[in-house]
């Protein structure tokens, strides 16, 4: 079978929902949308990051280019940001002994721009509100260098045994697990202890539209009110987790979804209750688009057009967007519902 056909018989097993693909070109314009449609049945290439918790990212590089890999820097600044060139066989990537021993972690760019916009220090105390699997909690560690502390909070317990998993396959010896839902954790911290946070990540849970290119069944499972429900959670997880940040602190809050009410809105009411700033974000040698500052009638926040979104057609990745919150004082307009 040639790929036209392959594709052909994806596009067919995997349609385009009429009202999604509405929502997008809205979003985008349609010349926009029919590459991002496109690009969709096309799998993203492999990147990696080298884990300098355990390896150095020069020998990390040898000993892969030893195996006849060709390897990119796809991020100015950042050379443990591996782009895989080379073709490999199926499977071949996660079969390495490298892979195994935690020498490296397979991640896409979309979920790296968090920390990297985040940038967590030895000296922080780092709440990772949403953790699993731990691609970004490993990250931070590997970026503090095993020091200050990391709290990685998760609810499910399938999900905390694959965080485990991974923090121990990296050498991760900086980082608490803890078993909570995201808002009644906070809720929590709140109540019972003085814990204020340096850094907070808010990785919330989304409707996944920017992750087609790795699961085509997101095109059948895209549900218009999933995303009205999940955009009242995630403003919960928010706003709790602002509370729990110490002024002068820093949270991203980031989705790997597209729709404006999974994001924009969110950061608007976040910024009509809570006295922070949007921070400027900016990645050398990735495209990043500005954020939506109107949608379906509603006019957000002037300052969201600071969010950022990443789209998969612009730099061969998945889809992602992020936003960077300094909180300038524990000032709250939001009922405390205890």
């Amino acid at each position: 079978m040639d790929l036209l056909e392959h594709k052909a018989k994806l596009k067919e097993k995997y349609p385009i929902k009429p009202d999604f693909r509405e929502r997008i070109e809205k979003l985008i314009g349609k010349k926009d949308a029919e590459e991002f449609f496109e690009i969709a049945y096309y799998s993203s290439p492999s990147y990696i990051r080298a884990n300098t918790l355990k390896m150095t990212v020069e020998e990390l590089r040898a000993r892969l280019e030893g195996y006849g890999w060709k390897l990119g820097q796809p991020i100015v600044g950042h050379p443990e940001i591996m782009k895989i060139e080379s073709k490999l066989r199926p499977g071949e990537l996660g079969k390495t002994k490298e892979h195994l021993l935690g020498y490296y972690y397979v991640q896409d760019i979309s979920s790296m721009l968090s920390l990297l916009t985040l940038k967590p220090t030895e000296d922080d105390l780092l709440l990772d509100l949403c953790a699993s699997p731990g691609s970004k909690t490993t990250q931070a560690a590997a970026m503090m260098e095993n020091r200050g502390t990391i709290i990685a909070n998760e609810l499910s317990l399938g999900r905390i045994s694959i965080l485990n998993s991974n923090l121990e396959r990296c050498g991760v010896s900086n980082t608490i697990v803890t078993k909570n839902e995201g808002v009644r954790f906070c809720k929590r911290i709140q109540a019972k202890t003085k814990f204020v946070f340096d850094k907070v990540l808010v990785d919330a849970p989304c409707s996944g539209e920017g992750t087609l290119r790795k699961s085509l069944k997101t095109f059948n499972m895209w549900n218009e009110k999933v995303i009205f429900n999940l955009s009242k959670i995630q403003r919960r997880l928010a706003a709790e987790a602002l509370k729990c940040l110490r002024v002068g602190g820093e949270m991203v809050y980031s989705t790997c979804t597209l729709g404006p009410e999974e994001n924009e809105a969110v950061v608007d009411f976040v910024i009509k209750n809570f006295d922070i700033e949007l921070e400027d974000i900016e990645i050398e040698g990735i495209k990043l688009r500005e954020g939506v500052v109107s949608w379906n009638g509603k006019d957000y926040d002037p300052s969201v057009v600071k969010c950022k979104r990443l789209y998969p057609q612009d730099n061969d990745t998945e889809g992602f967007f992020l936003c960077k919150f300094k909180k300038l004082s524990d000032k709250c307009l939001l009922e405390d519902k205890r």
